[in-house]
């Protein structure tokens, strides 16, 4: 089956009923989906794959997980897809008497989860809650002080930007904003642009195409967007960039509609953005590889 055109249908059809999946506002005290057995967070596409559902819970299981902790999912339920990079090895021969050369290719599958409110008999993990010394605009703050390389940022004017030629941000003064988060979010959002930067990841949207309208230029904003959100998740408040007009969404749906691709792209390339900014180190088969959760 087409997992990518799989995914990109769910993400269509949720933008169709006017949800839209990087929006939901994050649970500063559950904090990202993730593993049941491994407590490892989801990452990539699958983050908005499992954080639009309507649980508060966090944690996931496969059918087999559930059943191996004695417990049992309630008839009806239905699962929930996630998706995991399988990195298969290819072989190239040339021609009689030449070396084969053999590399990786990776594959994009998917598996089926279930939450664990969708679950009887298997108790809720001892929840380990962090507890901070700041709020969440603090963290947010600290988000910012800690980004390495980061870009020029000045402030001044009514408009937020993003200009790759002088590597510069420029945003308006926090008072402009209605809310805090309003300002984190959409700063979130220019410094995802930033990570495009040739000094930095080196996004071809960033680097070569940044014209209104283009395709690319769709892509980038998808990009920095997917990244604004889970640099909110992380700080704990919500993603204010987007507006909930029925146009703007039909902007994305035109947008993904385009490419079958490029949502699990975009996902993973914001990921890649999210972890340069919070200094995380992470390879592409990390972005959405969960393999070790399905045994």
């Amino acid at each position: 089956m087409d997992v990518y055109q799989i995914v990109t249908e769910k993400i269509v059809a949720l933008l169709e009923q006017g949800t839209i999946p990087w929006r939901k506002p994050w649970s500063t005290s559950q904090g990202m989906p993730k593993n049941l057995i491994s407590k490892k967070e989801y990452r990539g596409i699958n983050v908005f794959l499992l954080g639009c559902q309507q649980y508060s819970s966090p944690y996931w299981m496969t059918y087999k997980q559930a059943t191996e902790r004695g417990g049992h999912i309630r008839k009806g339920e239905k699962s929930s897809l996630v998706v995991f990079w399988k990195m298969l090895e290819r072989s190239n021969v040339a021609g009689e008497g030449d070396i084969g050369i053999s590399d990786k290719l990776p594959l994009l599958r998917y598996y089926n989860l279930f939450n664990l409110e969708q679950c009887e008999g298997i108790e809720s993990p001892t929840q380990e809650v962090q507890t901070y010394q700041f709020t969440p605009t603090e963290k947010a703050d600290q988000i910012l002080a800690d980004m390495k390389d980061r870009p020029d940022i000045s402030y001044g004017g009514n408009r937020a930007s993003y200009t790759p030629v002088s590597d510069r941000v420029r945003m308006p003064y926090m008072d402009r904003f209605e809310k805090s988060e309003e300002f984190y979010s959409v700063l979130f959002h220019e410094l995802g642009h930033s990570t495009g930067h040739k000094s930095r990841l080196a996004r071809k949207e960033v680097m070569e195409c940044n014209e209104f309208g283009s395709e690319c230029y769709g892509t980038e904003e998808l990009v920095a967007e997917l990244t604004s959100s889970m640099l909110c998740g992380v700080a704990g408040i919500s993603n204010q960039t987007i507006d909930l007009a029925a146009s703007y969404i039909d902007g994305w749906l035109s947008v993904i509609k385009k490419d079958k691709r490029m949502i699990v792209m975009a996902a993973a390339q914001a990921q890649k953005a999210a972890d340069f900014i919070l200094n995380r180190k992470g390879g592409v088969e990390e972005l959405v590889d969960q393999v070790s959760d399905i045994d």
